[in-house]
């Protein structure tokens, strides 16, 4: 019986050895490295692999990264230097990168296994895209604020017109003013007819349904991949050719909501899905119509989603050049009417300056086209600041007048209080 006892008391404590082992992996203590880390033994004697910290960077992996990156770049080198007659940058940068990739798999299996390995290896993945996509966009707003700088330093480039001057006067004459007030005048036409029938479509696709909603959707879906020429023909051939008779702003405006439109749909309608159905069966619960519940509750939740929606809109309809060129007319004068008269952009103004051979116009253009990234920019951080805050954030001012509230209810409480005691 003695020896029974021991052996269940050694079972015991083998058990509860194992359960304090997978306790401390799984919390995060103690947690093994290198080849003991490939698994843990538990109580019912299966494997259990420790959890492995799937957000931050160790040395290991720091140290992985680098040595893979240095032998890559040397090994690199040395084939397109020495051993082998590869030139080219291009061809060398993809070589790198090939050898990188091998060279941090093989170093990586060495301590985890084939999970570990895939999931560093899709890191490495992402997080290239990532800076090959910032690098690109860093390098098109850098080029074009370099080519345009030498236009940029003379104020009259933004308050001046091309009028007065020609080809071959220096850029201390003339500018792109009527370009820029273009600009501005048919980008608000356009959002003036895109953002009530774009939030309205959106609305109807989330709210009502049915079938002529499905219909909607196919449509609004084919419209986004529809090319801008075809946009500029359709307003040309059934707005200038049939009303006008004319180019001019509000027909570019038109051509343009065109573009806009089913981008401001297809985005706000993917964001209205995202707000709970449980918000508005509150809403409904206490009593609320359908149309109260959706002016009250689902759009000012998703207030800053439709932001996001219209800023998509107002990037791809302000730098449309296409249409603008059918339906606009190209002009070196200030026109301030939209119905009557050509009325030049800055997309069409870029499209016309660079065309020339002249490098002070070729200078013109990239300074245009420089101008046209800060006023997007521009119009950007304002609609951010105007919408950008999330359901029931309140802004600065707001605070202010909730605290002043606040503080004057809690007065009038110490004062009814007071008068309510007995003397």
């Amino acid at each position: 019986m003695a020896e029974v006892s021991m052996t269940l008391d050694a079972d015991a404590a083998a058990d509860a050895a194992a359960d304090a082992d997978v306790t401390d992996v799984a919390m995060g203590f103690d947690e093994p490295e290198g080849p003991r880390a490939t698994s843990i033994p538990d109580k019912t004697g299966v494997a259990v692999a420790p959890r492995r910290d799937v957000h931050g960077v160790g040395f290991t992996d720091k140290f992985n990264v680098l040595g893979a990156a240095a032998a890559a770049v040397a090994t690199s080198t040395l084939m397109f230097g020495w051993v082998t007659p590869l030139t080219g940058l291009v061809g060398w940068l993809v070589l790198t990168y090939l050898l990188f990739l091998g060279l941090y798999v093989l170093l990586t299996s060495i301590g985890s296994d084939g999970q570990a390995v895939a999931d560093r290896v899709m890191t490495v993945l992402f997080v290239s895209a990532g800076i090959v996509l910032l690098s690109t966009l860093l390098f098109v707003v850098l080029f074009t604020l370099i080519r345009g700088a030498q236009a940029l330093m003379h104020l009259n480039f933004f308050g001046q017109t091309m009028e007065l001057a020609g080809p071959l006067d220096p850029l201390s004459v003339g500018g792109v003013f009527h370009a820029i007030v273009g600009t501005l005048i048919q980008i608000s036409i356009a959002l003036l007819i895109t953002i009530p029938l774009g939030l309205a479509t959106a609305v109807f696709l989330n709210e009502v349904g049915g079938p002529f909603a499905r219909f909607v959707r196919t449509i609004v879906d084919a419209m986004t991949a529809l090319p801008s020429i075809v946009a500029g023909l359709f307003v040309y051939a059934a707005v200038v050719q049939v009303f006008t008779h004319q180019r001019n702003g509000f027909a570019a405006s038109l051509a343009i909501s065109v573009m806009m439109l089913p981008i401001i749909i297809r985005s706000a309608d993917v964001v209205l899905r995202l707000v709970p159905s449980n918000l508005r069966e509150a809403s409904q619960a206490l009593g609320a119509t359908h149309v109260q519940t959706v002016w009250r509750v689902v759009l000012p939740t998703a207030r800053s989603g439709l932001v996001t929606a219209l800023i998509l809109g107002t990037a791809r309809g302000i730098g449309e050049t296409s249409p603008v060129l059918l339906t606009a007319g190209v002009t070196a004068t200030l026109n301030l009417n939209p119905f009557n008269g050509p009325m030049i952009s800055l997309p069409l103004a870029i499209f016309d300056l660079v065309k020339s051979p002249e490098p002070t116009m070729i200078a013109r253009g990239f300074g245009a086209a420089a101008t046209l990234l800060l006023l997007v920019l521009g119009l950007f951080v304002a609609a951010r600041a105007l919408g950008g805050r999330g359901p029931g954030e309140l802004s600065h001012r707001q605070l202010r007048r909730a605290s002043v509230r606040s503080q004057r209810d809690l007065k009038r409480i110490t004062l009814d209080r007071s008068e309510e005691l007995p003397r």
